[in-house]
Formats: structure tokens, C-alpha cells, sequence
């Protein structure tokens, strides 16, 4: 029996898509719910919040000294990384920035890193992992049926990151993530991209060849870089008024940066999840959760986001090319394609997890549902 259809009456969330999704007696939903209880405890767009920056950025200056970088970060030519790589270099950090480079990059991202880095002068090290082997896994994710296709990629960059943070002795990596866009994230249909043991898993049943050459990073080792060697994450946005559309028109202004049209989509493969694969396998639109971030943060009305969410995910044409490109490079025909994607959905713990991610998993579960009870 199919499920009655609800939407937050506060934001745009449903339960269409996320069974993780829970209604007040006032019809409004545990995420933004959440959102709004954290809001005023993790974003300081004030006073407070420019005292905060200024205190951590003398923190991660001071042990900068005598190194050649003050702090790290992955850059993808998306908003929120190159918003923060502007500001950064505004703040006068010295920052390392590093690009994955996955055959994926769109071209207007490839000239936003370069314009912005140029500008910034900021030290750009591109990484190209092995493209028959990242290729290889992402197309075992497709044929296995689950959520996250995006774990190869975001694999790949944090162990590239956490071992050239080592390589210079950097103890700060300054993350993109954020409150102001990214409050209300869908807690369903994703798994840990740190999970080895899931990763090898998908690759050793669906894969078609070894992934020796792709550098992954465990979660045991991400534990030994935080808590052993010292490595901090910082997210200086959330001390700063974050708005869209204003960090738009600034990276414009400071080196002509071109905005792509929305979260993820600067990047061909994460497009085709965002617009496509999600959708389509999982009946989930992500725009749901960005909007909603967007409404707890006061950058959009809710009336604003339900006639946006109402908009086409894409454009036909342009998907389609897009899906020829992805199969092109993973080596699989359209008749594959279709076929795995009329399989039902498959959750990442249908195959092997490890006990860490599983356990770090329950307890996660089991504090959302406490925190949902009161």
C-alpha cells in the first residue's frame, strides 16, 4: 500500500523520497526542525561570527609559521569551495588548494579554478587519478544498484588531500561545507565514502578489474589523521553572512568566475547524479534539500522554493548527452544502462560494511531518534 504524500509545512521536504522524514503535530518536518534548533548554535553571519574568523584564522596562521602553507582544501569549482578559496586569499591565508581531475570537469569549471587561482594567486596541485580504474568503480556503483555513486570521487580526493596535508606539514583543512546552503541534507540513500570494506565489496562483485592504483582513505585512517596526527577541520563559512546569489556577483566581479546553475553541477558525473540518477532511481530531487537550506536561512520563501522545485530537472538534450558522454567512458552500452537502472534501488549495507562505519552508523541513527522524540 503506497504511502500518504506529506510536505514539511515549514519547508519543502517530503517523504517521497526519504523514509527517514518525521511530521510534528504541526506538519513540520525533523530536518528543518533540526535546522532551526542548530541554526543559531553553528552559523554566526554577525559580529559574534566575525569574532570567531578572526580568532581562528590567527589560530591557523600561527601554525602556519615556517611552513610553506598555512592550511589545505579540495577546490571543485563549485560555489562553496571557490567562495571560500576567494575569501581565504582575501584573509591572506596561504592555501594549498587541490583539484581531482576525473575526466568530468565541465568547462566552465576547468576556467573558474584557473581564473580564481590566478587571481588569488593561490598554489592549484591537480590530481588525475587512474581514469580506467575510476571508471571501472564508478560503473560497478551503477550496476550495484546503490545511492552514492559519488563515493569514488570523494574518496579519492580526501585520501589525496590527508596525505599531501601530511607531505607539508599542514594541520588545518579548511572545508566548504556549510550551514547557510547545506542545513537540511537528506539523511537517506547515502553510505560513508570512507567504508574500504563497502568500496571493495561493490568493486569485487560488480567491478571489472583491480582498484590498486586508486588511493582510498579508510575511516580508521581519517581517525589516525584527526586524532594522531593532529589534522582540524574548520568551516570558515559558517562565520560569515553566506548568501548565494551575493558570492555569485563577487566571484564575478574578482576574476569573472561563471556560475553553472546550481549545487553539484559543476561537474558532468556528479550533474548526471544530482539530475538523473537520483531521481530517476530513487525518486529522490536533491533540489529539495538545498532549497530547504535556502529557506532556513532566510535566502528563500518557501512559496519561492515550491515554485522552483516545480521547474524541469534538466534539459532533455543536454542530459542526454551527458548519459552518452558517462557511458562512453565507463563502457557501457545505453541497453546495459537501462537495464541496471530498471533494477530496484539497493542500499550500500546489501554488501559488506565495515563494523566501524556500521556501528559509527547506529549510533548516528539512534541520536536522530531520541532528538525526534522531544
Amino acid at each position: 500500500m503506497e504511502k500518504e504524500y506529506r510536505i514539511c509545512s515549514h519547508c519543502i521536504m517530503d517523504n517521497h523520497s526519504d523514509d527517514t522524514i518525521v511530521f510534528d503535530s504541526n506538519g513540520q518536518c525533523n530536518y528543518c526542525k533540526r535546522a532551526y534548533y542548530w541554526k543559531d548554535k553553528l552559523y554566526f553571519p554577525n559580529q559574534e561570527g566575525e569574532l570567531k574568523l578572526q580568532q581562528m584564522l590567527a589560530i591557523i596562521k600561527k601554525e602556519g609559521k615556517g611552513k610553506k602553507f598555512d592550511c589545505i582544501m579540495g577546490i571543485s569549482g563549485g560555489l562553496d569551495s571557490s567562495y571560500l578559496a576567494y575569501l581565504a586569499s582575501n584573509w591572506n591565508l596561504r592555501v594549498l588548494a587541490v583539484h581531482i581531475d576525473d575526466g568530468y570537469d565541465e568547462s566552465v569549471t576547468v576556467e573558474n579554478i584557473r581564473k580564481l587561482c590566478e587571481a588569488g594567486n593561490i598554489e592549484l596541485h591537480t590530481i588525475k587519478p587512474d581514469d580506467e580504474q575510476f571508471n571501472a568503480l564508478t560503473r560497478a556503483y551503477i550496476v550495484a544498484g546503490v545511492p552514492n555513486l559519488a563515493i569514488p570521487q570523494d574518496s579519492v580526493l580526501f585520501a589525496y588531500l590527508y596525505k599531501m596535508a601530511f607531505k607539508y606539514r599542514i594541520k588545518y583543512f579548511l572545508s566548504g561545507s556549510n550551514f547557510a546552503l547545506e542545513n537540511t541534507i537528506q539523511k537517506g540513500n547515502t553510505w560513508s565514502a570512507f567504508d574500504c570494506v563497502n568500496i571493495r565489496d561493490i568493486n569485487k562483485r560488480f567491478g571489472t578489474m583491480s582498484i590498486d592504483k586508486l588511493p582510498l582513505l579508510s575511516t580508521w585512517k581519517m581517525l589516525f589523521y584527526k586524532y594522531v596526527y593532529g589534522m582540524k577541520t574548520v568551516q570558515l563559512l559558517n562565520y560569515i553572512d553566506y548568501n548565494r546569489e551575493r558570492a555569485i556577483r563577487e566571484l564575478n566581479s574578482y576574476c569573472g568566475y561563471e556560475y553553472y546553475g546550481n549545487k553539484h553541477l559543476e561537474n558532468t558525473l556528479t550533474k548526471f547524479i544530482q539530475l538523473y540518477y537520483f531521481p530517476n532511481k530513487f525518486q529522490v530531487d536533491k533540489r529539495r534539500s538545498h532549497f530547504s537550506s535556502m529557506i532556513v536561512s532566510g535566502q528563500m520563501s518557501r512559496e519561492e522554493a515550491l515554485k522552483e522545485i516545480e521547474k524541469p530537472l534538466y534539459d532533455p538534450v543536454e542530459i542526454e548527452r551527458d548519459i552518452d558522454l558517462i557511458l562512453r567512458k565507463l563502457k557501457m552500452s545505453r541497453k546495459e544502462f537501462e537495464y541496471y537502472m530498471s533494477l530496484p534501488p539497493v542500499q550500500h549495507t546489501a554488501y559488506k560494511v565495515s563494523l566501524l562505519n556500521k556501528t559509527i552508523r547506529k549510533i548516528s541513527a539512534y541520536r536522530v531518534k531520541q532528538r525526534n522524540k522531544k
